[in-house]
């Protein structure tokens, strides 16, 4: 397993180089503008989607079917994209937390109801948009399971939007919906678990 992530993490800093510049210059509009929040999300939606892009160089280098030959099995090579997956997740939201956390201290605006609300939509829509795509691309392939990717773009278009009307609801941010997004944000994780077991699944019946 340790060497399966190595091996994602050098093809990360050769293939990868974009999406950190992409990530920049999404965290730096939404200091600017920070009512669109599907700017404040997409960031950690993207560097969610590396595990497809590796996905897509190993296909394409017939790595998956070089891999049968070492000792790694199919459940961990779906791990290994799982747990980078997560690891840049994390990574890219405790970034866009900080740099909300100064946006709102700058505007005026801090609250931490509100800043803790928006952390928990960040964690779902991210879990839960890398849920989607990766049964189907470990099942079917890259090229086939893009599909499940425009999907994901589409809910993420939708979640930031309804997250939008929410926060911009005082009502409704000063009721108890801090624990509710807490809840949203741990069953996004369930469901990311969910989607492992799936793609564990999925994999090891397909054929190569």
């Amino acid at each position: 397993m340790k060497g399966l992530l190595l091996k994602d993490w050098y093809m990360m800093k050769k293939y990868c180089r974009m999406y950190i510049l992409i990530t920049v210059i999404f965290l730096g509009v939404s200091i600017v503008n920070t009512e669109n929040l599907f700017i404040v999300f997409y960031p950690c939606v993207l560097c969610g989607m590396i595990p497809v892009t590796l996905l897509g160089y190993d296909e394409r280098s017939h790595w998956l079917l070089y891999s049968c030959t070492l000792p790694y099995s199919r459940k961990q090579v779906v791990s290994a994209k799982y747990l980078i997956g997560l690891c840049t997740q994390v990574a890219v939201l405790l970034l866009t937390a900080a740099t909300q956390a100064v946006a709102m201290s700058v505007n005026g605006t801090f609250a931490i109801g509100d800043f803790l609300i928006l952390i928990f939509a960040m964690l779902f829509v991210s879990a839960f948009a890398s849920s989607i795509s990766l049964p189907f691309i470990f099942r079917y392939g890259v090229e086939k399971g893009r599909l499940a990717y425009y999907v994901m773009i589409g809910f993420v278009c939708a979640a930031s939007f309804l997250a939008s009307n929410l926060l911009g609801d005082r009502s409704f941010a000063a009721s108890n919906s801090v624990l509710i997004y807490l809840l949203l944000g741990v069953f996004g994780l369930g469901i990311y678990a969910l989607s492992w077991y799936f793609s564990v699944t999925f994999y090891q019946k397909r054929e190569l």
